[in-house]
């Protein structure tokens, strides 16, 4: 409904586990990279656990779509069931056929399920249960899930479990019936919520991934998302869908903190004050309260004695008491408003005006007429990036842009220099400031930017790969995490550094596929940027100098 209304591809808060959503905060990543890992090596039980709603299931989701080639996977959603059931179903997901005369015998289900398993293993290939809602697992299957791990050769188990369950699996495995099938549990991992920065994050994930081009919520409504949500994922999906839906119904482009409440009164059925409500609420307690007792110590007959005349204000004497009001008071000035700086110096808003102040912003000199602005850029050692993205975008990039505005139809290109939390610098007959509210009623997301690469063309470094610009990548990497650039270094793509490059993209909500692509250069370039770049905002920064 509200899609076309806010530029997306699609809903961007929907609570089906789509492995395309999944943002992977640290708890995330950790827990997603210790299932692949349970999944290529042999071992006994892998366990998940989290509350409703942390993303487990979306966890999964993701894991099934990294599948190894060579690995066999069967995925039990709904384990309530008997323990013949739930072998019967290990076999239906791996297509083992079973004869009808075995579908009650748990021994020659067992044996069954035990010649495909050395098949398989004899094929090079490994097999994995996926176990879902494992707390719903009663304790006869619960053993007989235990028993299935003594299937093995000599060197290696035949059969990886991976349990996923609600905190109550932890329970349930810390029985003293059930030890030594805890004892058997190689890797634990525990889900918790979304903090307050990693929510803020993951909210702009969503919407960047279903086309948003615009940060369509303010920073405050992401704060009282966060704190009515207390970081879980389900539920700021829920409240976000509905303040989506609310400012659609009242034409608001921006979502802002009231209409969160508003949404996840809805959802919650009750109502929400803003958090700064209590607060202000008790600070108005303690005024009345200190004013009543002033005016109590006035009147009261110990204070109503004669006061000197040096204390008495003397109109004869000319005393005057300076009295401050609103017009002794410097008047704010009132920043014009975009569409008044753009009927004002529209004449200034052409390609190559937008270009030469861009350029010179890199120390590089623009010439009119001339060859195309990106040719210039790579002459002069820097590169051109020309997308349709979001304000969310344009910090993770972090240098100035030429931002393509349309104002009754007519189009503008205006330089974007500073990107505050809701207001912008663009310069436009001078430095103005604007708020990002009003930008992207003009803004529908298309920017040019510069940038300086290590070296031309640009092209995207991944494993296996060597040569200069992996030792760039590399040297680069190191820098944000303090090692002299002095310091020998591989020019070698190798296992850890995809790792590092990994941790680098999850830290800046890029694409986690341990690529540097495009993308993530210029946001490493970015972070370790000289003096001599201009940037969007300072503190976006990890290294300087």
């Amino acid at each position: 409904m509200y899609l076309t209304f806010f530029g997306l591809n699609e809903k961007p808060f929907a609570i089906t586990p789509d492995p395309r959503y999944l943002y992977l905060s640290e708890r995330h990543a950790e827990a997603l990279a210790h299932l692949l890992y349970g999944i290529n090596e042999a071992g006994g039980f892998v366990q998940l656990t989290g509350e409703v709603g942390t993303g487990k299931t979306t966890i999964v989701r993701s894991l099934l779509a990294q599948t190894p080639k060579n690995a066999e996977i069967a995925l039990i959603l709904n384990p309530k069931m008997t323990a013949p059931e739930f072998l019967l179903t290990i076999c239906e997901e791996l297509g083992i056929g079973v004869p009808d005369s075995a579908l009650s015998s748990l021994k020659d289900l067992v044996d069954i399920l035990s010649e495909y398993l050395l098949r398989a293993h004899a094929r090079g290939h490994r097999v994995v249960l996926v176990v879902d809602e494992a707390q719903n697992l009663s304790p006869e299957v619960l053993e007989q899930v235990r028993l299935l791990t003594n299937l093995e050769t000599n060197t290696q188990k035949l059969l990886q479990i991976i349990l996923i369950g609600q905190p109550e699996l932890r329970e349930l495995l810390g029985r003293t019936e059930l030890r030594q099938l805890a004892q058997r549990i190689t890797g634990r991992y525990h889900l918790i919520p979304l903090s307050q920065e990693e929510s803020v994050a993951y909210v702009r994930h969503r919407l960047r991934v279903a086309g948003a081009t615009t940060d369509i919520f303010a920073a405050q409504a992401l704060g009282t998302v966060f704190r009515l949500s207390q970081g879980v994922p389900r539920v700021i999906n829920v409240i976000c869908d509905r303040a989506l839906l609310g400012a659609y119904s009242l034409d608001r482009h921006r979502v802002t903190g009231a209409l969160v409440r508003s949404a996840a009164a809805e959802v919650f059925g009750r109502r929400f004050t803003p958090h700064w409500l209590p607060w202000a609420a008790t600070v108005a307690v303690a005024v009345v309260l200190t004013l009543v007792t002033a005016a109590l110590w006035s009147f009261q007959p110990w204070s109503a004695r004669p006061r000197s005349a040096a204390a008495l204000p003397s109109a004869a004497a000319g005393a005057a008491v300076p009295v401050a009001s609103a017009a002794t008071l410097p008047a704010a000035a009132h920043p014009p408003r975009l569409a008044e700086l753009l009927a004002q110096h529209g004449r200034e808003t052409d390609t190559d005006s937008a270009f030469g102040r861009l350029f010179g912003l890199w120390g590089a000199k623009y010439q009119t007429n001339g060859t195309d602005p990106c040719t210039q850029a790579v002459q002069q050692g820097l590169a051109c990036v020309a997308e349709r993205g979001s304000f969310g975008q344009l910090r993770q990039y972090n240098h100035p842009a030429i931002l393509l505005l349309n104002e009754a139809g007519t189009s503008h290109q205006v330089v974007l220099t500073a990107l505050a939390e809701e207001q912008a610098r663009i310069e436009l007959g001078g430095a103005h400031m604007v708020g990002i509210g009003e930008l992207s009623q003009y803004w529908l997301g298309d920017f040019v930017m510069l940038w300086r690469p290590a070296s031309s063309p640009v092209t995207p470094l991944s494993a296996g790969m060597r040569g200069a610009q992996v030792r760039w990548l590399r040297q680069s990497l190191q820098r944000l995490h303090g090692v002299s650039p002095d310091a020998p270094v591989s020019d070698v793509f190798d296992a850890e550094l995809a790792g590092q490059v990994r941790e680098f993209q999850r830290q800046h909500q890029l694409t986690v596929d341990g690529i540097a692509g495009v993308q993530t250069q210029i946001a490493l370039a970015s972070a370790i940027a000289g003096p001599d770049a201009p940037l969007l905002s300072a503190a976006e920064t990890h290294h300087g100098g």
